[in-house]
């Protein structure tokens, strides 16, 4: 069999029923509010002993049953019996998809959240995780449709979620911008990278220093130096070229970064500047400030003392 992972995903049937499954904290909350969103009656945590009931339903929309091992009758046996008797009544039109996500993805997603795993109450989630792993794996293996969300915020795998079960409801093709620095690396996923530590660096002004790209005063400062509005210019040019080719092509999302040095001053104001146009020009657009999210996240301010 396949690989799922490299496997196209089918978005020109109709889905009819839709199982979706996979591990604890792979992003079921958010494909939930994605299906239901785009017309899935949706139905969470549901017993096995009424699958066969709701599979033999029929109704004018279509229907999304989320499953997992937080079910008390949960049984691999019974759901593989289930996705045969889907298939057997829909064909097509009644698919399983299969969310997952790298174990120490997963590991992290718990520490943050602070949750105890369903399969390891009482231990570390790494065991919960790979347990829970290793009995989904004949499932994972019957899936229609895997989605590995290691590396998706939520507002990807939501455009991911549209732009698989909703292809024919004209939905815009989503974007996210990034800032980050180039000290750290480059974040995965991006689509198109920009560099902006050729453009004159707020670093160098003791009182933005401690600012960032989304403070007034920086992004004034930024935009003074005499290339910034041509660079600007021809990147918001370029990517209003290339979103409808990538949307016409059947793209759910694309990524694109700044970087500067730090990830603080420069490649923060063009993000956001490039975002707020995307916006007035009518795209879904989310943003994100590596480096801004990550000193928050250690609770410290934005001066680091370095050349950004």
């Amino acid at each position: 069999m396949p690989d799922l992972a490299d496997t196209p995903l089918q978005t020109d049937r109709s889905v009819q029923t839709l199982l979706v499954t996979g591990p604890s904290g792979a992003g079921r909350s958010t494909t939930i509010n994605a299906l239901e969103d785009i017309g899935f009656e949706v139905i969470d945590n549901l017993p096995l002993s009424l699958l066969p009931i709701l599979l033999r339903r029929k109704a004018k929309v279509p229907l999304a049953l989320v499953l997992d091992v937080r079910n008390r009758d949960f049984s691999v046996d019974a759901l593989i019996g289930a996705i045969d008797q889907l298939t057997l009544d829909l064909g097509d039109a009644g698919q399983v998809l299969y969310l997952d996500a790298e174990n120490a993805v997963l590991e992290r997603r718990y520490s943050e959240t602070r949750r105890h795993h369903p399969m390891a109450p009482a231990g570390p989630p790494l065991v919960g995780i790979t347990a829970e792993k290793e009995l989904l794996a004949p499932i994972r293996a019957r899936a229609d449709q895997l989605i590995d969300t290691s590396h998706m915020s939520p507002h990807d795998l939501r455009a991911e979620i549209e732009g698989h079960f909703a292809p024919g409801q004209g939905k815009l093709l989503g974007v996210s911008v990034h800032s980050f620095s180039y000290k750290r690396g480059l974040p995965r996923g991006l689509d198109m990278v920009l560099d902006c530590r050729f453009l004159r660096n707020p670093h160098w002004d003791a009182a933005l220093r401690p600012l960032d790209g989304r403070d007034a005063s920086v992004a004034t400062y930024v935009g003074q130096d005499p290339r910034a509005d041509e660079f600007f210019g021809r990147v918001n040019d370029l990517v209003a070229l290339l979103l409808p080719a990538h949307k016409d092509e059947g793209r759910a999302h694309l990524a694109i970064g700044f970087g500067c040095t730090g990830g603080q001053h420069r490649s923060v104001a063009m993000a956001e500047r490039l975002a707020a146009s995307l916006a007035q020009a009518g795209w879904p657009v989310s943003i994100r400030h590596r480096e801004l999210e990550r000193r928050a996240q250690a609770g410290v301010g934005t001066n680091q003392g370095s050349s950004t």
